[in-house]
C-alpha cells in the first residue's frame, strides 16, 4: 500500500513589525502566500491573536489571498472560538471558501485560557466555564457550516420566509463542514477531536507534561486520534507544527542567530521553561545544515505519525526571514522527507 503524500504547510503570525504600518504587514502576508504557492506549498496557516501585534481578523486577509493565488489552501491555526461569534464566523468562512473555490481550512480551538481574565472583559463573560463555552460555540459553528437550521421564521416577523420556515446560514459552501480542524493540548482532547470528526492540528506546544519528551507525548496524541477517528468516506488528517531553520548559506546563519539565541535562553534542552514561568512543553527548534535538519526531523517520532508538516515561522520573523525559511525548507529539506511540490 502506497503511503499518503506528505503535505507541507507553513504558519505565520502576520506580525506587525511597526504598528503604524500594519497595512504593509498585511500586504507582506499576501506576498508570502503567493511565494509559498510558487514553491509548491500545500497550505498556509495564520495564527489569530487578539489585542496583540499580530493578525486578529483572518477572513478579510483570506479574501485578498484568494484573489492573489490560484491553488494554495489557507486556514486558521487556530481561531480562538471562546471569543468569536460562531454564526458570524460561519458566514465569513463560507463567503471566503466560495470566493476561493473551496480552499479554506478552518482551524479552531478554545483559545489561551490564561488570557480569559483580560479577554472576558473585552468580548463578554459567560455563565459556562471557559472550556464549556468554547465547545458550545464550536458545536454551533459546525452545525451552521453543515447547513443545519439556526432559527425558525416567526409568525409575521420575517418578511422573506413563511412562518415556521427553518432558517440556515447563508451563503452555504458545500464541503466546508468537513474541513474543520481542532488544535488540542492533550491526549484527551485529541481523542475528543476524533470522536467529533474534526481534523487534527498539533502545534509546537504540548499543554500536558507527563515527564517524557515533547515528541513522545505528541506522538501518542496523534496515534490516539487516528485510532479513534471513524468517519465514513474520510481519512484522518493530522498536521504537526515545527520551527525549522535550515542554513544553506553563511548568511542564513546570521539571519537565524538572534532567534536561536532567544530560544536557547528561554527554554532548556527539553523544551521546558524555568519552573514557575510557563506551562507545557515546547518543541525544539530544528536548525543547522540541511543534513542536520533532515536528520533531526526524521528522528521526530511524532512527525512519523503525522500526515502533514507545518513550518511554524518565528512569531516576530521579518518578511525576508520568512521567505528565506520557506525557500530553504521547500528546496533543501521537505523533498528529502517524502514531499513533492504541489
Amino acid at each position: 500500500m502506497t503511503a499518503p503524500r506528505l503535505e507541507l504547510s507553513f504558519l505565520t503570525f502576520v506580525p506587525y513589525d511597526d504598528p503604524a504600518d500594519a497595512g504593509r504587514s498585511l500586504r507582506d502576508a499576501i506576498d508570502l502566500f503567493r511565494f509559498a504557492e510558487e514553491l509548491g506549498y500545500d497550505i498556509g496557516w495564520v495564527r489569530v491573536r487578539h489585542l496583540e501585534k499580530f493578525l486578529s481578523s483572518p477572513f478579510p486577509l483570506f479574501a485578498a489571498i484568494s484573489q492573489a493565488t490560484t491553488r494554495i489552501r489557507f486556514g486558521t491555526a487556530v481561531l480562538p472560538m471562546r471569543y468569536a461569534d460562531p454564526i458570524a464566523v460561519a458566514e465569513d468562512a463560507a463567503t471566503v471558501d466560495l470566493l476561493s473555490g473551496g480552499r479554506l481550512e478552518l482551524g479552531v480551538a478554545g483559545g489561551i485560557k490564561p488570557s480569559a481574565a483580560l479577554l472576558d472583559g473585552v468580548y463578554g463573560t459567560s455563565e459556562l466555564s471557559f472550556d464549556d463555552e468554547s465547545q458550545h460555540r464550536i458545536a454551533r459553528l459546525r452545525a451552521a457550516l453543515a447547513g443545519e437550521p439556526v432559527a425558525v421564521a416567526p409568525e409575521g416577523g420575517f418578511p422573506i420566509a413563511p412562518p415556521g420556515t427553518p432558517l440556515t446560514v447563508t451563503p452555504h459552501s458545500p464541503g466546508l463542514a468537513d474541513r474543520v480542524w481542532y488544535g488540542p493540548g492533550s491526549r484527551a482532547t485529541a481523542v475528543r477531536t476524533a470522536e467529533q470528526g474534526m481534523d487534527l492540528l498539533v502545534s509546537t506546544l504540548n499543554g500536558e507534561d507527563d515527564g517524557r519528551s515533547f515528541e513522545e507525548t505528541q506522538r501518542d496524541q496523534i496515534r490516539a486520534y487516528k485510532e479513534t477517528f471513524d468517519v465514513p468516506g474520510r481519512t484522518p488528517r493530522a498536521v504537526a507544527g515545527r520551527i525549522v531553520l535550515p542554513s544553506v548559506t553563511p548568511e542564513d546563519d546570521e539571519l537565524f542567530a538572534e532567534y536561536i539565541a532567544w530560544y536557547a535562553g528561554r527554554f532548556d534542552a527539553t523544551g521546558r521553561p524555568p519552573a514557575g514561568t510557563g506551562f507545557g512543553v515546547f518543541s525544539p527548534t530544528h536548525h543547522g545544515s540541511p543534513d542536520e535538519v533532515v536528520a533531526s526531523l526524521q528522528a521526530d517520532v511524532a512527525l512519523q505519525e503525522a500526515t502533514g508538516l507545518d513550518i511554524v515561522l518565528p512569531a516576530n520573523a521579518t518578511h525576508a526571514m520568512s521567505r528565506r525559511i520557506l525557500e530553504n525548507v521547500a528546496t533543501s529539506i521537505a523533498p528529502r522527507l517524502g514531499w513533492a511540490p504541489a
